[in-house]
Order: C-alpha cells, then structure tokens, then sequence
C-alpha cells in the first residue's frame, strides 16, 4: 500500500497520470525503469528523487510487516545467523521501512536489482537468500546462496518454481520451521 500512495502522490504534485494499480503489479526492478514508462528521459531521474522524497511521508504508516517477519528473522538469528536484507528499495528508506516495522538487521544494501543483488550477497557471504521476486532468484543463483522464495510478490509458487527456487513457501510464517529443518539436515 505504501508504494501505491507514493505512486499517487507524485502523479498529483507532478500531474502525470501513473496507474498505481499497475505499477505495484510489477513491482522489483529499479525504479528507475518503472519511472521511465510515465515520465520523459529528461525528467526521470528528477521524478525518482521525487519519489523517494515522497515515500517518506506516503509509505511507513499504511505498511505493515508481512506476517513472519519477525519470527523470520529470530529464527535466523536463534541459529547463530546474521541477517541482511538486500533490496531493490532505496537504501535510506529501507532502513527507515526496518525501523518503523521494528525489525533489525545486521547489514543493509538498497538499489540493487537481481546479479547486483547477488554482489553483495557474496560479500556478505550468505547461504541463503529468501525474496519474491524472479530477480531475487536470480540474484541468489549469482551468489551461489540457496533460493527460498515466498509466494507473497508478483508471482505465484508455480512461476517462483520454475524459475529456479530451491524453496518455495507460502509465505514467511513457514520459515522458521524450514530453516529448522534445512540445518537439522546439514
């Protein structure tokens, strides 16, 4: 919902019209792009700084954790995990999203898109890479980090399937078990 609002509030100041609704359909690439379809080239890059001004006031208060987020993340860190959220959100936002949902995470990336994302998941050397988006499989595959994917994105298990997910789960409330039984078995 809160990228929906931003959506709107920048159409309204900016009096470009922006299908919100088909903007969150397609939700993972950089923003950039999406930027791109309702903004000319020499204005697109101004109408992104907008946004993410905007996303500040639109965004936190409509947007709630997904269920399991929280145990999620104890689950990781009851096992001797760190957890780092690698995401295609502008970073200062992401941090400002983790604060507002009362999540903390040990590292924080932003802007980055699918291998990028993968980059850094190297770095950091994860071994398992949870998202809902094809691009966060990519991105796991180029780390070489196991793909679980949550049914709670664009796509659906079917499509996170075959796109390459080693996992593929519902939603987060089904993590802590799996990630339970997965370091049983290791």
């Amino acid at each position: 919902p809160g990228i929906h609002a931003t959506y709107l509030a920048l159409s309204a100041e900016t009096g470009t019209y922006i299908d919100a609704d088909l903007v969150v359909t397609r939700l993972g690439p950089p923003l950039l792009d999406e930027i791109r379809n309702w903004f000319p080239e020499d204005e697109a890059q101004r109408a992104v700084n907008r946004y993410r001004e905007l996303y500040r006031d639109h965004a936190f208060a409509p947007t709630v954790p997904l269920p399991g987020a929280h145990a999620a993340v104890e689950a990781v860190r009851a096992r001797g995990g760190r957890v780092a959220v690698v995401t295609g959100k502008y970073e200062p936002n992401a941090r400002l999203h983790l604060e507002h949902a009362g999540l903390e995470a040990d590292a924080v990336a932003g802007d980055l898109w699918a291998e990028t994302k993968g980059e850094v998941l190297r770095e950091y050397g994860a071994s398992i890479y949870v998202g809902d988006h094809l691009g966060d499989i990519r991105g796991a595959r180029y780390a070489q980090a196991l793909a679980v994917a949550v049914a709670t994105g664009p796509y659906d298990a079917d499509e996170l399937r075959e796109a390459g997910a080693d996992v593929v789960l519902a939603d987060l409330t089904g993590f802590p078990d799996w990630l339970a039984a997965h370091l049983d078995e290791l």
